[in-house]
C-alpha cells in the first residue's frame, strides 16, 4: 500500500530536494508551492501526510493547517519553520500539527519523522476495527482478566445482590472506591445516593458531626442543625475510606450503626435509624492493629461480612495493557483531544514497570502521555515513569509537560547549543540554563 506526500513550500529548490529526499517505492510525493496551490490539489491527490512551510506568500502553514482540520480532518501535517517562528510552531502543535522541523532541514531527520509518522497512522487505522460498537469509556467500569480480578467480579456481583456490610482491602491506588461504586451501581439501590467520606481527611471529632450531623448550638460554632452523611445517603451507600485511620472512640460509635442501625447526632437528645449500606476500605493491616489495640476487633468482624482484597498492579502484569488502553479512551474524553491509541513499545514499556502507585499511578501516567503524544500515537517517549509524582493522588497533566517537551525538542534541534537555542525559545541564556535545570535536561 502506498502512501502521498504533499510538500507545500514557495521555494523551488526545498521542494525538490524535500521531494528527493523522500522518493521511495511506497510514497507518492506531489508538491505545492504555496497553500492556495495545495488546497487545490488537495482532494484530487488526497494525501496522508502534508509537509509545510510556515511562511508563505499568498497562505501560510498556520492558516493551511487551520483549513486541512477542517477540509481534511485526517491528514498528519509536519511544519517547517524558522528559528524565529518558535511563538507559531507553539500555536500550531496546540491546533493538531503532528510535529515540527527547524530550517536548515536535516533530511535524514525528516525521513525518519515521515516513516514515524506513517507508522502511527497504520497503528490508528489497526485499531480501528476495535473501535466499532466499542461501549463508551466510564468511570465505574472494572478493567482486567487476571483471574485475581475475575474473583473480585463475582465478589461484586455477591456483595450487590444483598445488602451486607464489605471491607474493601488493597494497597493504595488499587481502585477500592471503584470497587465500592461498581457494588452500589449493580444493586437494586443504585438509584439511591452515593455517598463518601475520607476518614484520614477529618479529625475524629469533625468526622462525627460529618457523618451524624449535629443540631443547632451543641458546639461553638454550630449555628444551625446540620444533616450527616448517613442522612444524606438515605437507603444507598455510604462509603468510609481509610477506615484504619479511625479513633477507638469513634470505633465504637460506628460499632453502634452497624448493631443498631441508629447513630446520634451532635447534641440531639434521640437518636435516628439508617438505612445505608456501609462499605469500608482499608491499606492498613487491621489485624496487626487490633494486636496493637488501635482497633476494635468487635467493629473488624462487622465490617466484614464480605472482604474483597485487590491485588496490586505488579501481580496482574497481562492487564496493565488492557488498562491502560481504557485509561487514555478515558483520558482523551474528559481532556476533549482526539483518541490516541497505545503503541506496542509502550505498552510493553508500561508493562515493563512494578507501579508502586498502582493503578492510580498507571492512570496518571497514560493522562500525561494523552497530553503531549502528537500523531494521536502515544510511544515510549511520552511515557513518565517511576518519578514519585506519578504516583501521587494529586498528580494532573500541566501545561509544564508540553514546556519540557518543547525545550526539549529545540535543544534536540540545535544539537545542544545554547546559544542557538536560546534565541530559537525567544528567552535569556541565563533563562535557558534554569529552564534545562528546572526539567533535568542537561
Amino acid at each position: 500500500m502506498s502512501h502521498r506526500i504533499l510538500i507545500v513550500d514557495d521555494d523551488a529548490t526545498i521542494r525538490t530536494a524535500l521531494a528527493d529526499a523522500l522518493g521511495a517505492p511506497d510514497l507518492v510525493v506531489a508538491s505545492a508551492d504555496g497553500g492556495a496551490a495545495a488546497l487545490a490539489i488537495l482532494d484530487r491527490f488526497a494525501p496522508d501526510i502534508v509537509v509545510t512551510d510556515v511562511r508563505m506568500p499568498d497562505l501560510d502553514g498556520l492558516a493551511l493547517l487551520r483549513l486541512l482540520r477542517e477540509r481534511a480532518a485526517g491528514v498528519d501535517v509536519i511544519l517547517m519553520t524558522a528559528f524565529d517562528d518558535m511563538p507559531t510552531v507553539v500555536s500550531a502543535m496546540r491546533e493538531g500539527a503532528v510535529d515540527f522541523l527547524v530550517k536548515p532541514l536535516d533530511l535524514n531527520e525528516l525521513s525518519a519523522l515521515v516513516e514515524r509518522v506513517l507508522a502511527d497512522r497504520s497503528a490508528r487505522e489497526a485499531d480501528k476495527s476495535r473501535l466499532i460498537d466499542a461501549p463508551v469509556a466510564d468511570d465505574r467500569t472494572l478493567v482486567g482478566r487476571d483471574p485475581k480480578m475475575i474473583r473480585v467480579y463475582k465478589l461484586v456481583g455477591q456483595a450487590a445482590a444483598t445488602r451486607a456490610t464489605v471491607l474493601v482491602r488493597g494497597e493504595s491506588g488499587t481502585g477500592k472506591e471503584l470497587i465500592a461504586r461498581a457494588i452500589h451501581a449493580n444493586s437494586a439501590q443504585s438509584d439511591q445516593p452515593f455517598v463518601t467520606v475520607n476518614c484520614a481527611s477529618l479529625p475524629a471529632t469533625l468526622l462525627e458531626t460529618e457523618l451524624f450531623g449535629h443540631v443547632k448550638g451543641s458546639f461553638t460554632g454550630a449555628v444551625s442543625t446540620r444533616r450527616g452523611r448517613f442522612a444524606l445517603a438515605g437507603r444507598g451507600t455510604i462509603f468510609l475510606d481509610e477506615i484504619g485511620d479511625t479513633s477507638l472512640d469513634f470505633q465504637t460509635k460506628l460499632l453502634r450503626v452497624l448493631q443498631d442501625r441508629e447513630y446520634q447526632p451532635v447534641g440531639a437528645e434521640e437518636p435516628e435509624r439508617t438505612e445505608a449500606r456501609v462499605i469500608a476500605a482499608t491499606h492498613q493491616n487491621l489485624e496487626a492493629m487490633i494486636a496493637q489495640k488501635r482497633f476494635r476487633e468487635d467493629l473488624y468482624y462487622r465490617l466484614r461480612v464480605v472482604e474483597i482484597t485487590l491485588p496490586p498492579l505488579r501481580d496482574r502484569p497481562e492487564d496493565i495493557p488492557l488498562l491502560a488502553e481504557h485509561m487514555a479512551e478515558r483520558a482523551a474524553a474528559s481532556l476533549d483531544v482526539e483518541r490516541v491509541v497505545l503503541s506496542r513499545d509502550a505498552l510493553a514499556r508500561l508493562s515493563a514497570h512494578t507501579w508502586p502507585g498502582n493503578v492510580r499511578e498507571l492512570e496518571n501516567c497514560v493522562m500525561r502521555a494523552v497530553v503531549v503524544a502528537s500523531g494521536g500515537v502515544v510511544r515510549p517517549e511520552h511515557l513518565s515513569i517511576g518519578s514519585p509524582q506519578d504516583s501521587s493522588a494529586d498528580a494532573v497533566p500541566t501545561l509544564l509537560d508540553l514546556e519540557r517537551e518543547h525545550v526539549k525538542r529545540v535543544l534536540s534541534a540545535t544539537e545542544g547549543h545554547k546559544g542557538r537555542a536560546a534565541d530559537l525559545l525567544g528567552v535569556s541564556r541565563p533563562r535557558l540554563n534554569r529552564l534545562i535545570e528546572k526539567f533535568g535536561l542537561e
